[in-house]
């Protein structure tokens, strides 16, 4: 990949890793951490399938949050990790005011809440979910399939 190359994905996808980050860490990280999954992104560029740039770059940003939030828990103590939350509301958080809603997401497993977020908040395909998450499209899609059946089913039983 030419650095002109590169340049042009940067451009175009800054914004869509901006946002996935802003959903994750605090405001005043996106950033910084931007940047990391980018400096990643051209240290490994020729790693790339053309065409699968944005699913990558969300699987190095997912790296880059872990990392991130690592490196903040270690930094703090337990009384502060208990007082105050380690990132900011998430995109998930803010649109699910809905109580009935709020409380089928929680009840998905984690997993199935990143593929949804992805698929509905961040506005991948199935395969595109499923490069980022290093799954099969077939499982991604399966997967997809039951997270929403879970989910339509807490929302019709109100406990």
């Amino acid at each position: 990949m030419t650095p002109e190359q590169f340049v042009a994905i940067y451009r175009e996808h800054l914004p869509a890793i901006s946002r996935y980050l802003g959903r994750r860490v605090d405001r005043d990280q996106v950033e910084d951490l931007a940047a990391m999954v980018f400096e990643v992104a051209w240290q490994k560029r020729e790693s790339v399938t053309v065409g699968q740039e944005l699913p990558w770059l969300y699987k190095i940003a997912s790296f880059q949050v872990s990392n991130f939030r690592r490196r903040q828990s270690s930094a703090l103590n337990f009384l502060t990790l208990t007082l105050s939350p380690d990132n900011a509301p998430s995109a998930e958080s803010l649109a699910v005011f809905d109580a009935d809603l709020a409380a089928g997401w929680a009840k998905l497993s984690p997993s199935d809440r990143a593929l949804l977020a992805l698929v509905a908040f961040d506005g991948l395909g199935v395969g595109q979910a499923a490069a980022a998450l290093s799954i099969s499209a077939n499982a991604a899609s399966a997967k997809l399939h039951r997270a929403r059946a879970k989910l339509a089913k807490y929302l019709a039983v109100k406990d």
